[in-house]
């Protein structure tokens, strides 16, 4: 697990008692497991975008991060990491190895860093793999491995994943990352185009049982590097 952030707390928006009515928010929205819901207080979410977005950084809203991406709105990253966690039922998992797909501004990473022995994430545009790198070692999240590559290839060098998340929409599911998962394990992303919807894919053996929920809007996954 990661070391304890150094958190930089300021005042009024950037606060902790700010992250803390973000978490009450993300509560009364349905997120229920208590360990995503503490992943989420603890990361300082106004240090992962530009300072003069950081009166905006708790809301429950996406904002640019420059490159033409986005960070998450809270609640589809508390979304996402819960779903990756324990999925529509059961309790909620320790998770070994994961995979992001979309490393962007590292917010997700530092969450998922939370919550797992190890995050591999990938991402396209090396300049933002670069200020990303840099950002997470002033934060001390030692426990993230950003890389520079095409993620619609996965890592395959680090596999198995307990856990894929993919923070790009496509219009099916990377077929190469399937056999990437640990039996058990889950990959979750927003599928589609123009309509998107949150898809979980569980390996079962053989098998890779797929289940779509609710619509959400994310930022294409494109292939290459750039």
């Amino acid at each position: 697990m990661v070391e304890t952030l150094n958190l930089r707390d300021g005042i009024g928006m950037t606060s902790a008692r700010t992250r803390g009515r973000m978490v009450e928010r993300l509560r009364e929205q349905g997120i229920k497991d208590e360990t995503v819901l503490a992943a989420m207080g603890s990361v300082p979410r106004h240090l992962f975008v530009d300072q003069a977005l950081q009166s905006r950084a708790y809301e429950d809203t996406a904002l640019p991060i420059g490159f033409a991406q986005t960070i998450s709105n809270p609640y589809i990253v508390a979304r996402m990491v819960e779903l990756a966690r324990h999925g529509e039922k059961g309790q909620g998992r320790a998770l070994g190895r994961v995979l992001e797909i979309g490393l962007g501004c590292g917010y997700q990473a530092a969450v998922l860093s939370k919550l797992a022995r190890e995050v591999v994430s990938m991402e396209r545009i090396a300049a933002l793999v670069g200020k990303t790198r840099a950002r997470l070692r002033e934060l001390r999240v030692n426990n993230v491995k950003p890389k520079h590559g095409d993620g619609m290839h996965g890592a395959k060098d680090f596999a198995p994943f307990d856990a894929i998340v993919i923070a790009a929409a496509f219009a099916e599911v990377p077929r190469e990352l399937l056999p990437q998962l640990a039996d058990g394990g889950r990959l979750v992303m927003p599928l589609g185009h123009a309509t998107q919807t949150l898809c979980v894919v569980e390996r079962q053996g053989d098998q890779f049982v797929e289940s779509l929920l609710e619509g959400v809007k994310f930022v294409p996954l494109l292939p290459g590097v750039a």
